[in-house]
């Protein structure tokens, strides 16, 4: 099967050497994805909700790159660096995701690669 590799432009893409995210046939693989700009600075620090809405931006601009769209989102994953703040990261995933309702995790973490970043999200596709 061809695959293609899906670019965000982010600064960590080429040091790290990942994609944003993967299309192999019918699946599309979304890394992690922190709330950043376009100059790679951080999306609305202080914010989770924000931050999250950020994050779920990028992965939808992803999934559309590669052929998709959220409707064909069957799993999501979010890690927070503080997780009795969850409400607000849900919703916004609930903004995007409710009518769709794909599995979904919720995940405390030690931290991120930037200490500002409260919220880091993946994201699986499967296209019909």
């Amino acid at each position: 099967m061809e695959r293609k590799n899906i670019s965000s432009g982010s600064i960590y893409e080429e040091p790290i050497g990942f994609s944003r995210a993967v299309r192999i046939g019918k699946l599309i693989a979304i890394s992690g994805t922190a709330p950043i700009t376009g100059n790679g600075t951080t999306a609305f620090p202080g914010d989770l909700y924000r931050q999250t809405r950020q994050c779920i931006e990028i992965i939808k601009k992803a999934i559309e790159d590669a052929g998709g769209n959220l409707k064909n989102v069957i799993r999501t994953r979010v890690y927070l660096v503080n997780i009795s703040d969850w409400k607000n990261a849900a919703r916004a995933h609930g903004e995007y995701f409710a009518a769709i309702k794909p599995a979904c995790t919720f995940v405390e973490v030690k931290g991120l690669i930037k200490n500002d970043w409260l919220v880091e999200m993946e994201a699986d596709c499967i296209l019909k």
